[in-house]
């Protein structure tokens, strides 16, 4: 009897620990990290109920979503907000600092992708001269490559090149990106192949851009329908060239030769199909998602930041571009299922940063709003260093809300680099609409553990930011008072959609605070892998399967 019970019982664990080790075992094949460019959280919410159910609301329905996640640092703009997503940390760590920034060893203005060493793939042009080697850490991707001694592929696409780039690391097989004007191709860098797959050219050569421009562009339902939105014709949005109102029906055809020929589907709702289009073209050409190994693939949708910042965040393009990209999801999700397999791939979705309001439009509802002459800045703080230091010229630069100091300048003069900070923070915050104003030393020795402050130092790096950092007071922009932005680590410009989906993800939502940073390291965790070497966010455990 006794060898029948330990018999029986040695049976069910070896079964056991069999299914426990199967489960383990499933990986997804591919993971797809989808980034919406400037979209705020509440598009999920305003438009939710004209969205089909094969789009966002199909991740929505079986996914995980977090309706309370933000970021965590100042600047919120487009590189910097790839980047962190996909490192799982702030600026303080991985060295993107903004789009473009004031270099202070070379003392001239950089782009954070730009790389002379390497050259244009695709065709003789220069825009291909890029790399990821600003980024100081690792990605997702780099992890997941080191973790499969360099097996499965990572690739990372996008119209823009940083968000492209920046995504999918320093090791991977390929990132491209589209060079418009004339040219009408999607290319690559040097730094990945010295040649374009022949899919690829295979892609360029089928011209889809082309016939996206000869439509026109009219909304996809009854314009009556657009409630949601100001009415099409108004003051707050800017114009394409060669229209006299920012209105609908918009004759692409005929706007294209006055808007840069193919530069235009940037700012149309057919560069993200044009985008979906290219995806397709990536997986099927690269057969992802069909071996043993894990491969890795970021989109990166832009025409919606493009839209956005001409038209604004209450506008009928907006809306009617969020309503075409459900579309454009739900083509992709059938896509992945037919492809890949339903249940095979994991994928999030989310953005790289929000926007504000079209201030002009908040002043016109009597919502407090500003706007800030950068020349006149420029002259306030040159006025600061004459009357208290008598010199014009101890600024070597004013960007990106950051004043940079030159330093040689200050010690030729005998003066105190931290005394001419401080006197330019204390000053600078009688300008008109300035809101705060903080030293980097006073950054480097002081700890702020929450608010605007901590966005600020967790976006401050103390290698190649500025001497002196300002903080304008809400919903405020610079530049003319049509279209909008983003930049600031206000709730409109942090507040994004998190959604996970499929292999591994649990179905459910959470009103938690969370951090932009804590993806990667929960997508780390679900493929075991560790996590990006500078990563300081957390796992997400309440949207994983265990």
């Amino acid at each position: 009897m006794k060898n029948i019970i330990f018999y029986f019982l040695t049976t069910v664990l070896f079964f056991s620990n069999c299914t426990n080790k199967k489960k383990i075992a499933q990986k997804p094949t591919l993971v797809i990290g989808i980034v919406i460019d400037q979209m705020r959280y509440d598009y999920l919410t305003r438009f939710s109920e004209r969205y089909s159910e094969n789009g966002f609301n199909r991740i929505l329905e079986d996914g995980f979503s977090l309706e309370n996640a933000h970021y965590n640092y100042i600047p919120t703009y487009t590189a910097v907000g790839h980047t962190s997503i996909f490192t799982g940390t702030t600026p303080s760590n991985h060295g993107i600092i903004s789009n473009y920034w004031y270099d202070k060893y070379s003392k001239q203005n950089i782009y954070c992708v730009d790389d002379t060493s390497y050259k244009t793939v695709g065709n003789n042009g220069t825009v291909g001269a890029k790399s990821p080697k600003k980024m100081l850490t690792t990605t997702i991707s780099d992890e997941l490559h080191l973790a499969q001694n360099m097996r499965g592929k990572t690739i990372g696409i996008s119209i823009k090149d940083r968000a492209a780039i920046l995504p999918v690391g320093h090791t991977a097989n390929a990132a491209y990106w589209y060079d418009a004007g004339d040219k009408n191709q999607w290319i690559t860098s040097s730094y990945y192949m010295q040649k374009l797959p022949k899919w690829v050219q295979e892609f360029n050569t089928k011209n889809k851009a082309n016939s996206y421009l000869n439509d026109t562009w009219n909304t996809l339902y009854d314009i009556k329908t657009y409630t949601q939105s100001r009415s099409d014709n108004n003051v707050f949005e800017r114009n394409l060239k060669g229209q006299e109102k920012p209105t609908f029906p918009k004759d692409l055809k005929k706007l294209r030769k006055n808007n840069g020929n193919f530069d235009l589907i940037k700012t149309v709702p057919a560069g993200n199909t044009f985008t979906v289009d290219f995806a397709k073209a990536v997986i099927k050409g690269e057969n992802l998602g069909k071996s043993e190994f894990t491969d890795f693939l970021t989109i990166s949708f832009s025409s919606t930041d493009y839209i956005g910042h001409k038209y604004g965040v209450a506008a009928v393009e907006t809306e009617d571009s969020y309503l075409r990209l459900d579309q454009d999801l739900a083509d992709l999700f059938s896509f992945l299922d037919a492809e890949v397999g339903k249940g095979k791939y994991t994928l999030f979705l989310t953005a790289d940063h929000a926007a504000v309001h079209v201030p002009s439009y908040l002043q016109s509802l009597k919502i407090p709003a500003h706007y800030i002459d950068n020349n006149k800045l420029e002259n306030y703080i040159t006025n600061i260093t004459q009357k208290y230091f008598k010199s014009k010229d101890l600024v070597a630069n004013i960007s990106n809300y950051q004043i940079f100091l030159d330093k040689e300048k200050i010690e030729s003069l005998g003066l105190d680099q931290n005394t001419v900070a401080q006197k330019l923070a204390d000053e600078v915050m009688n300008f008109d609409n300035v809101y705060k104003a903080v030293t980097a030393k006073t950054l480097q020795t002081t700890h702020f553990t929450s608010g605007i402050m901590n966005a600020l130092q967790n976006g401050y790096n103390q290698k190649f930011s500025g001497d002196v950092l300002i903080v304008p007071y809400p919903a405020t922009l610079t530049g003319g008072k049509r279209g909008t932005s983003h930049g600031s680590g206000y709730s409109y410009d942090t507040h994004v959609p998190v959604i996970f989906y499929g292999n591994g993800i649990k179905k459910g939502r959470s009103s938690k605070k969370y951090d932009i940073i804590d993806i990667a390291p929960t997508i780390s965790n679900l493929l075991r892998i560790e996590a990006p070497n500078g990563t300081s966010g957390a796992v997400i455990e309440e949207v994983l399967e265990k």
